[in-house]
């Protein structure tokens, strides 16, 4: 059975000590071996603590009431948790972390992310602590930790590794020496897409950087043979889970006005970024799934990539949970575009979802479309 749209927003409340820390799906950081070693690790250390990747807060939790927390969270869905559960947290990337101002970091590495946005998050947090301040850092030796591990002992001076369980390994780092300043963030590359040219402007750790992937080239190439090149003009189009905007700034561009959501704050910067040095206007919201858009916001055009990693484990939520919201934001007779992996078997959902659907290209991607029909709700 599918994933319903409310069963996905839902937040689900455990019990901790002192209230309770609520959970949802598309939100990382719960039931994670990385989080729970590291959760079992940390341990109190002076007066402020910050948390680079908190996800729900699990790791950072046996530290609440025994210090002053602090969390930095790039995610919609996971920051809609802490909120819920009075967890002190804002939105905002690593990289913003005060300079000096802590006393114990607490960090599981976002390998999933990528090295640049890895690299500039060990840096955030060793400038983050004051000298003589302690790290927790967890991850996977599968992904990276031994690497990222020694880069950390680098930037602090010392470190080893307290905690292993299974390829999971946790270590504890003190900073001995002054931290380097940040590396530059901000990249750009151009792209020709149908004859027109596209600058893309993007932050560490978004989803295919430095140049656009073929699963959204064939997208577009599938929607402009589906419904022609003035297709999209003057046509409610929503772009669900937007990234920095391989879809939304063409779709723009040909005349659509395009609502795009994302989840990823870091995203949703790149995005604005890229529509203002493109001389391009879209709406662009920082959202799980759909939450940011009024209860009665319908669109005649839907079209999504959608992610199917969380955490590094292959997790299909969210992307039904994009396949559940186009079904109830579509206007009747309006249609939904999903480009995919061919072995992710989206067909059963959109039949149970819309009644029918067409394959429209298959190459090493394909593009699956459905359409509302009139009078259906």
């Amino acid at each position: 059975m599918s994933l319903t749209l409310e069963a996905y927003h839902r937040l689900t409340p455990l019990p901790r000590e002192g209230g309770f820390l609520y959970v949802k799906p598309g939100a990382r950081g719960y039931r994670d071996p990385v989080y729970e070693a590291l959760q079992k690790a940390v341990a109190p250390f002076g007066e402020r603590a910050l948390d680079l990747n908190p996800g729900v807060g699990w790791a950072s939790l046996p530290l609440e009431g025994r210090m002053a927390v602090e969390r930095l969270e790039t995610s919609r869905a996971a920051f809609r948790c802490l909120e819920r559960s009075g967890l002190r947290a804002r939105l905002a990337p690593p990289w913003e972390a005060e300079e000096g101002a802590y006393d114990l970091v607490v960090l599981t590495l976002p390998a999933g992310r990528g090295t640049a946005y890895v690299e500039a998050t060990l840096v955030a947090a060793a400038r983050a602590l004051r000298l003589g301040g302690r790290a927790y850092l967890a991850g996977d030796k599968n992904k990276g930790f031994e690497r990222y591990f020694k880069e950390a002992k680098a930037l602090f001076g010392y470190g080893e590794v307290i905690r292993r369980e299974g390829p999971v390994r946790v270590a504890l780092l003190e900073k001995e020496k002054e931290a380097p300043p940040l590396p530059a963030l901000w990249r750009s590359f151009q792209a020709r897409l149908f004859g027109e040219t596209f600058t893309f402007h993007h932050l560490p750790g978004v989803f295919s950087a430095g140049k656009v992937d073929p699963a959204s080239i064939l997208l577009l190439q599938a929607l402009r043979q589906a419904l022609g090149p003035e297709g999209v003009r003057g046509k409610r189009v929503l772009d669900l889970g937007a990234g920095y905007g391989a879809l939304t700034l063409p779709l723009a561009r040909w005349g659509g006005e395009v609502t795009a959501v994302e989840d990823d704050l870091v995203s949703v910067l790149s995005l604005e970024r890229s529509l203002a040095e493109n001389r391009l206007r879209a709406r662009v919201l920082h959202s799980d799934v759909d939450e940011a858009l009024t209860e009665g916001e319908r669109f005649d055009i839907i079209v999504t990539n959608p992610p199917f990693h969380v955490g590094g484990a292959v997790i299909l939520d969210v992307a039904q949970a994009f396949v559940e919201a186009a079904a109830a934001r579509l206007m009747p007779g309006g249609g939904f575009f999903l480009v995919a992996n061919p072995f992710l078997k989206y067909e059963p959902l959109l039949e149970e979802r819309f009644g029918a659907f067409k394959t429209l290209l298959v190459r090493e991607y394909k593009v699956l479309y459905a359409q509302k029909e009139g009078g259906r709700r």
